[in-house]
């Protein structure tokens, strides 16, 4: 609940002017009333409407500025009249009657040129940007009249105020690393795929990597979806990262890569995963020295060792990671453990530390006679890096030697385990078994529909509602186990339907391996006792979640060791941040975000996507596009890339799809 003295804010009208306190009524929206913990806001001004904060604000320059960065945008785009023209009419005229040269007859020319960009702009930016201008010449018209009549600047036409805009999307806004989706699709459009990259990599230099294996949160926020299908945004991803690779081109960075600084500032970072990677481009593109030490003889983290070639064929990974190591500012280590004592050595000599490392240890089923040395007991981890570093470096030796013909049964619901059935069908198992608490409705949600789907076509068989209870074995090698079945049972209040075990409903499953991948924990002995670091109740490393700095000064953690398993964009995206904090702090030594930062932070409480939204003036009926996959009988004993990814036709013809759905929205401080 937002305190306003005035709002349209999704056409919820409150006007609590003149009123006394007790009788002000309160918004339903979490509008950004405070900008920063010490700083409030004056006013909140988008494309679903107007908040006003304080009694004491100047409309007129309100409206005159919102309208001042839609002008920069606009010509930017320049992609249709309305937009184009409509942005630099609004601003015109309405700063004509702010500094005290306008008439009655520009309120009615900006009242049509409005009314006309609604119904007639291309995209959605042209489209909204009027509403929230409208709104004020129409409650504040007593503010735009004195202007006029008198022939006066508006009230603080000539103060210095922040007002502080962004652009967004609702896509762009939902996925983690705040990726320009709008922008990357508008270059395959185009076939321009050189800019579709670069605006990949203003926020997200893993592209071949997250064009493969993210979960694409931003499908489930495509305004399509309330028209007729989502954009298969992940897909169109990949495709200026493979343009790049193909044709053998420059590495295509989102702007020049400053020069290496000789001031002495230099920052590790611990792991050579998503987040640290995406750390050291980020601080390399500034100048800043980057040291990365990586436990492991290869780089990339989880994505390299535990996520199958089927998935993210390795050559592809390891230009992400070239992207970055070729970069003149960075320097890997790897096969170099950090311990504790190591890791203070490291927080002495550099201006700060990531820690970027993951989480490694695969957590127990918690059933009877569950013993880690039994003959069969395989952790998740353990059993994809050696699946992994045999089928995409050849260290060790192949898996198939242990699973062929054997019964496996793998106890899990996420992409790790999903990890683990399909590998056990690619290395030779008789039969795969996954076991699961939930429903096939959560394990797609949990994962992709793409996912579940695929594996289900090359043979693993799922029980949902379902636990281990006991593990049997002989002379330590695992036979058998006893499953319990539950049912959901529904809450008489309202409430989450609860799973209650079905007294009759025990059976036993064969076993050779059991699989644990219920989940995973970090190992945090490499940080040092005395240190006494704060801890999450999930023991991971404890940050306030914005700027990723840890309760020891100068030390940030991102990724899997900060929050438990994540996704690559997750990661990245906290990465993505953490460097940007990192790159202020070792200069000032203070942790700050940028006005950016703290815009994303405050529309991603009040909601950019409105899945009850009714779009129009848009033709369905356009299906979207879908790539072609390996046939069952071609894929599954084999490590071949499943999906093939879009021909250049296909490609242009679901980014036409795409609807543009940028937003602007913007503060007052």
């Amino acid at each position: 609940m937002s305190a306003v003295v005035f709002s349209t804010w999704q056409d919820e009208f409150i006007d609590n002017r003149g009123k006394s306190s007790e009788e002000w009524s309160s918004s339903a929206f979490k509008l950004p009333e405070d900008y920063t913990a010490d700083r409030s806001s004056k006013a909140f001004i988008g494309w679903d409407g107007v908040a006003i904060f304080q009694e004491d604000v100047d409309a007129v320059r309100l409206a005159t500025e919102y309208a001042a960065q839609y002008q920069v945008y606009s010509e930017a785009c320049g992609r249709c009249a309305p937009g184009r023209w409509g942005g630099r009419i609004l601003f015109d005229l309405l700063d004509k009657i702010a500094r005290g040269d306008g008439s009655h007859e520009d309120i009615e020319h900006l009242t049509e040129v409005s009314e006309t960009m609604m119904v007639t702009s291309k995209c959605e930016i042209g489209r909204t940007v009027p509403k929230p201008i409208l709104d004020l010449m129409k409650h504040y018209k007593e503010q735009f009249d004195k202007c006029i009549d008198n022939q006066e600047q508006s009230k603080h036409y000539d103060q210095d105020i922040n007002y502080i805009a962004k652009v967004t999307a609702p896509c762009t806004d939902m996925c983690p690393a705040h990726v320009d989706i709008p922008a990357y699709i508008e270059g395959v459009r185009d076939m321009v795929f050189t800019e579709s990259l670069g605006a990949t990599r203003q926020t997200m230099p893993l592209a071949h990597t997250c064009g493969r294996v993210c979960p694409h949160p931003c499908e489930d926020a495509c305004r399509r979806t309330n028209l007729d299908e989502p954009i298969s945004i992940m897909e169109l991803k990949r495709l200026g990262a493979d343009y790049e690779t193909d044709h053998g081109l420059d590495w295509q960075h989102p702007y020049e890569p400053k020069p290496l600084k000789n001031d002495g500032k230099k920052v590790a970072i611990i792991g050579a995963g998503p987040a640290g990677l995406t750390t050291a481009y980020y601080l390399a593109l500034e100048g800043i020295k980057v040291d990365i030490f990586e436990e492991l003889p290869v780089l990339g983290g989880e994505v390299a060792v535990g996520v199958p070639e089927y998935r993210m064929p390795i050559d592809k990974y390891n230009k992400d990671i070239e992207l970055v190591t070729s970069m003149e500012a960075v320097t890997v280590y790897a096969n170099h453990r950090v311990d504790d004592k190591r890791l203070e050595e490291i927080d002495a000599e550099y201006d700060a530390t990531m820690l970027a490392f993951g989480t490694r240890l695969s957590k127990k089923v918690r059933a009877k006679n569950e013993k880690s040395d039994m003959d069969g007991y395989w952790g998740a981890i353990d059993m994809l890096d050696k699946v992994n570093l045999w089928t995409k470096y050849g260290i060790g030796s192949s898996a198939s030697d242990d699973l062929k013909d054997k019964t496996v049964v793998c106890v899990g619901g996420g992409f790790t385990s999903m990890d683990v059935v399909r590998c056990s069908i690619r290395e030779g198992a008789k039969k795969v078994i996954m076991i699961y608490r939930r429903d096939e409705k959560t394990i797609i949600r949990n994962t992709t529909y793409e996912e579940y789907h695929e594996a289900v076509e090359e043979g693993v068989e799922f029980i949902f509602h379902s636990a281990v209870e006991e593990i049997f074995d002989e002379n330590n090698q695992i036979t058998k186990l006893l499953i319990n079945k539950f049912e959901l049972v529904p809450d008489p209040d309202g409430g989450r339907a609860q799973l209650v075990k079905i007294d009759d409903g025990d059976f036993e499953i064969d076993c050779d391996f059991l699989i644990p991948a219920v989940s995973q924990a970090a190992d945090l002995q490499l940080i040092p006792e005395k240190w006494d670091l704060k801890l999450t109740s999930w023991n991971t490393i404890l940050t306030n979640g914005k700027d990723y700095m840890t309760s020891r000064d100068g030390l940030f953690a991102s990724g899997d060791c900060e929050y438990g398993p994540m996704t690559i964009v997750n990661a990245v995206g906290q990465a993505k941040r953490a460097s940007s904090v990192i790159t202020r702090y070792i200069y000032d030594g203070k942790v700050s975000l940028t006005d950016d930062e703290i815009m994303e932070d405050h529309l991603n409480k009040l909601k950019v996507y409105d899945k009850k939204e009714k779009v129009t003036g848009w033709m369905p009926g356009l299906p979207r596009v879908v790539s072609e996959k390996l046939e069952t009988d071609e894929r599954k004993y084999n490590n071949r890339e499943v999906n093939l990814g879009f021909t250049g036709e296909e490609a242009i013809s679901e980014a036409e799809r795409c609807m543009r759905c940028y937003y602007i929205s913007m503060a007052v401080v």
